[in-house]
Order: structure tokens, then C-alpha cells, then sequence
């Protein structure tokens, strides 16, 4: 990672988290063009902090955070949400719960539906694979010897146990994979860990190769804007060790700063809303009206918590341990529904004030997974550092609080069962089963987020899309989008493993590769016939 830095490269990509790290590797293992990867934040190599898997949480508001946040609303009470987004080599991988998870087949059926063409399940499950160690081995769903080590618990925490049980007693299906030929139902996680450790996009992606000599891996890089030669987007300016720098790229730049800093510094280029980019000054490069709308991210309860009737010990996998996916109403044709256990309390400020959750308190999350609120992202000023307006307008609509009400009672039956009678000494926030307007009152209160982020630059064919379905910058000659910014609508998952996904079809579109379809027909009929 201390190669000098060249004023030419063949590539360039920009941001080295979870899909940035996947096309600098895949684009570097591919011949001798020579790639630049730059990331604001500074490498993970030799933190400790990171690696510790069991308590990542410390992670989140410190040094390899960006420390973004959602704005108030009056739906959440006038509360401000954080947003941890990483600021370190493997972005958000570095510093997530590693949760391993694609979701439902459909949600990207339902890409491809939106308009972007060749995004269905059968198009990017070979993807999926292609980064996939699995603990298990390679199957008609799932792959090995990939880049990505995944594993389940290998001693599941009691109430991780307990979480399958309870389900199993309220007639919920206990899977063994939720990666596998259905996602409903309780199961043990797929997490990123490998031998206790966090396994990031860093470690599986980047480590290995980082010693190429055509591949430069620059840190603590923050990069300030991109320059055209006419409509062909040419080089990016950015500041390392205090002087602005520029690069040259003699084919593509990619962009895979994430749902944020993506659109952030498209608009600080002049490329975005004509409207906005007046309003900020910037003379406009290219009007892509999509450019910022579109934000999408995942409603969380924190939590629901309970008094445990003893110490509940060690920390243990990645905290939680057990997760579950249900529909709200019977008529849904997929999951909307996702809950996982905490080994611990799990709760805002604002819960924590109003409850006691002293002592041995351990909760079960539930969240909303096809959330149909949709936000934006403004630029408050076109400075590197200027302030930011993030509105995911969540519980906006009235569906979203219906199905997280569903998400509470579902969790309250959970702790009644015979499964969770040893382990729940009785209720700690809320403290007492609540009326209809007590838990909307309380979601309220409660509600933050997943940290899954995405749609802001969204892929479709329409005026409003701002790449193509091959990931090219609409407009603009020269640059594409692979991050969790290009989501057309979010999927029903964690959303580390469709980045990746992206960030491996990204490299195929840019050099060309034609990754074998047979696979992926396979396995789209064995999702059928399960």
C-alpha cells in the first residue's frame, strides 16, 4: 500500500469498501492494466478493534465512522438517527455485525422489473457465488473457495438457541441456510467471520493482492471532485497528506463511495438536479434529476428487551446469534419481516431514559425489511466537508408502522413460550404489554436503522436513473457506479452482500467477462422447486 502514486492508470476506483475492494481486485487480477484504489479512511491492517468480531459495536461513532446522520422528522419525534458508515479500508465491512445475506429471489426479480435489465435472480446469483466461501461448500446456491469466508455460530449463545425454538413452538419453519431455497423462517446467521475474526471486504478482497505491482492501494485519500475532458469523465482530484492531488484514468473511474459520498460528490462535479446544483453554486455538467432522491434504508426497533433470569455471560459470534424472517399479513408473498437477538440491551437514548434496563437485559430486534418510505440526500454546501440534509422519512407511511406493530407482538409471543421461560424474568422496555396507541407511540420513540442505506443514484432505464443496467453514469462518458447507491429498490437483506454482488458484475461489464449463465439456471430452478 506504499507504492508512489503515478499521475496515469488504466482504473481507478474510488472507495475501498465492499464493492470498491471487489472491482480493484477483480480488475487487477485481470492482465497488467494498472488500477488505482483510493480510500478516505486509513487501512485495517493491525487494528485489533476491527478484527474483534464479538464487539464490533464499539465500532460504531468512533475513529472508523464518518459519523453521518439522519435528519429529525416528526415521525420519529424530532430525533436525529446515526448513520455509522465506515471510514477505514473495507468501508462498512470493517465495522457492520458481518451478517452474510441476499435476501428473497424476488427482490431482484423486482430490479429487473424497475428496469434494470439483467438484474433478475438468475442473473446475479452466480455473483453471489463467486464471492462465497461457504462453510458448507459449493451447491447449486451457494459457493465455494470465493474471496468471502462465511460461517454459522458454532455455539450458538442460549438465547440464539432459544430464538429457533420459540419460533419452531409458534409454528414458524426453522431453516438450516437463510441463503438457501428459503429465507423463511428462524436460522442461524451466515456471518463474515473466519476463525473468531471479522472477514471483511479488506481482508478477503484486497490482503491477498495488495502486493501487485499493478494495483496502488492509497489511504487516508478524500476525494473532492472529478474532472471531464468534454462529456468523458477523465481524472479525480483528492487530498492525501494535505495537497490536492489528481490522477489520471485512461479508461473508467469507478465510484463506490457508497449511498452517500457516491451522490455527494457527483453533485460536487455537476452532476445532479440542475436545481440543486444552481442552488449550490456548481455549474452544471450533466442534469440527472435522479441523483440523490430515491434513499432507501431499513426501519429497526431498539429493541425489544427483557430481564434475563440469570447472567447471560460472554459475548458471543457477533453478538447476536439467531435471526428469523416472517410476513407481517399471510397474504405477502415474500417475508417483510426480519428480527435477530441481542445478547445484551439494545436501545436508543430516548428508551433507555423512559425504562430501567438495569442489570441482566437481553432484547430481540424487529424490523422492517420491505419498508416502502422513500427519502433523499442534499448537499447543504459543495465544500469536501460541507453539511449534509439525509431524510429516509421513516414510518412516512402508514403500511411501514402497521408492520412493525406486527413486529412487536411477534416478538412478545416469542418471550411467552416455553422455549424462553428459563431466560425471560419478565418484560424491561417496553415494561407491560401495550395498547394499539402505546406501541406506535413506542416505535416511534424507538425506531433507528439497519445502517443499509442505498438507492441514491439508482439503475433503471428511466429520466430518473442515474446509471445504466451496466453500472455507467447516464450521460457521461467514462464513469460507473458500484456501490449500494445504484439499488433501484432495497432488497430484503443486509445489504454488504448485494454490494458485493455489484461490485463483481461491475468488473465483468468494465473488462468485458461473460461469467457462465448455466449456473445461475440451475439454481433458479432449484429455488422453483423448493
Amino acid at each position: 500500500m506504499g507504492q508512489p502514486l503515478l499521475p496515469t492508470y488504466d482504473y481507478i476506483v474510488v472507495g475501498g469498501g465492499s464493492g470498491g475492494a471487489v472491482v480493484a481486485r477483480r480488475l487487477a487480477e485481470r492482465g497488467e492494466v494498472k488500477v488505482l484504489l483510493l480510500e478516505a479512511g486509513p487501512s485495517d491492517i493491525g487494528l485489533a478493534a476491527i478484527e474483534d468480531a464479538a464487539n464490533w459495536t464499539a465500532l460504531l461513532g468512533g475513529p472508523y465512522d464518518w459519523g453521518y446522520r439522519y435528519a429529525p422528522s416528526p415521525e420519529l419525534n424530532g430525533r436525529s438517527i446515526a448513520i455509522p458508515r465506515g471510514r477505514v479500508l473495507g468501508g462498512s465491512s470493517s465495522i457492520n455485525a458481518m451478517l452474510w445475506y441476499r435476501g428473497h429471489r424476488s427482490d431482484y426479480d423486482a430490479w429487473e422489473a424497475a428496469g434494470a435489465t439483467g438484474w433478475n435472480f438468475a442473473s446475479v446469483l452466480p455473483y453471489f457465488k463467486r464471492a462465497e466461501d461457504w462453510e458448507d461448500g459449493a451447491s447449486e446456491l451457494r459457493g465455494a473457495g470465493g474471496p468471502l469466508r462465511i460461517e454459522r455460530p458454532c455455539d450458538p449463545h442460549p438465547i440464539a438457541r432459544a430464538m429457533l425454538d420459540a419460533a419452531a413452538e409458534l409454528g414458524f419453519p426453522v431453516i438450516g441456510d437463510p441463503n438457501g431455497a428459503s429465507n423463511e423462517g428462524a436460522s442461524l446467521p451466515n456471518l463474515n467471520i473466519g476463525g473468531g475474526r471479522r472477514w471483511s471486504a479488506a481482508r478477503g478482497y484486497l490482503h491477498p493482492v495488495a502486493d501487485r505491482p499493478n494495483l496502488t492501494i492509497r489511504t487516508h485519500a478524500l476525494a473532492i471532485g472529478l474532472r471531464f475532458d468534454g462529456r468523458r469523465c477523465r481524472s479525480i482530484r483528492f487530498i492525501i497528506d494535505g495537497v490536492v492531488t489528481e490522477a489520471r484514468a485512461e479508461a473508467e473511474i469507478v465510484l463506490a463511495l457508497g449511498a452517500i459520498d457516491t451522490p455527494r460528490l457527483l453533485l460536487m462535479s455537476g452532476i445532479g438536479p440542475s436545481g440543486e446544483l444552481g442552488r449550490l453554486g456548481v455549474p452544471v455538467l450533466c442534469d440527472l434529476p435522479g441523483v440523490g432522491e430515491n434513499l432507501q434504508d431499513h426501519p429497526l426497533l431498539m429493541g425489544i428487551n427483557f430481564r434475563a433470569r440469570r447472567p447471560l455471560g460472554p459475548v458471543r459470534d457477533n453478538g447476536g446469534g439467531a435471526m428469523m424472517n416472517w410476513k407481517s399479513a399471510p397474504a405477502l408473498p415474500a417475508p417483510d419481516l426480519h428480527a435477530f437477538v441481542v445478547q445484551g440491551a439494545h436501545a436508543g437514548a430516548e428508551v433507555a431514559s423512559a425504562y430501567d434496563l438495569s442489570g441482566d437485559i437481553f432484547a430481540m430486534s424487529p424490523g422492517l425489511m420491505r419498508s416502502t418510505s422513500v427519502g433523499r440526500l442534499r448537499l447543504q454546501s459543495a465544500a469536501p466537508d460541507g453539511a449534509l440534509d439525509i431524510q429516509p422519512n421513516f414510518l412516512a407511511e402508514p403500511g411501514d408502522v402497521e408492520a412493525l406493530i406486527a413486529g412487536m407482538d411477534t416478538m412478545t409471543e416469542l418471550a411467552g413460550t416455553k422455549a424462553f421461560a428459563d431466560l425471560v424474568a419478565g418484560p424491561a422496555a417496553p415494561d407491560r404489554r401495550l395498547s394499539r396507541r402505546e406501541k406506535i407511540a413506542y416505535i416511534r420513540m424507538s425506531c433507528s436503522t439497519f445502517f443499509h442505506p442505498c438507492g441514491s443514484c439508482a439503475m433503471g432505464e428511466g429520466e430518473r436513473a442515474v446509471v445504466d443496467p451496466q453500472l455507467r453514469v447516464r450521460g457521461v462518458d467514462g464513469l460507473r457506479i458500484a456501490d449500494a447507491s445504484v439499488m433501484p429498490i432495497i432488497p430484503s437483506c443486509n445489504t454488504h452482500a448485494p454490494v458485493v454482488m455489484i461490485g463483481e458484475r461491475a468488473a465483468d461489464f468494465i473488462t468485458g467477462t461473460k461469467l457462465a449463465t448455466k449456473t445461475a439456471k440451475v439454481s433458479a430452478s432449484a429455488m422453483e422447486r423448493a
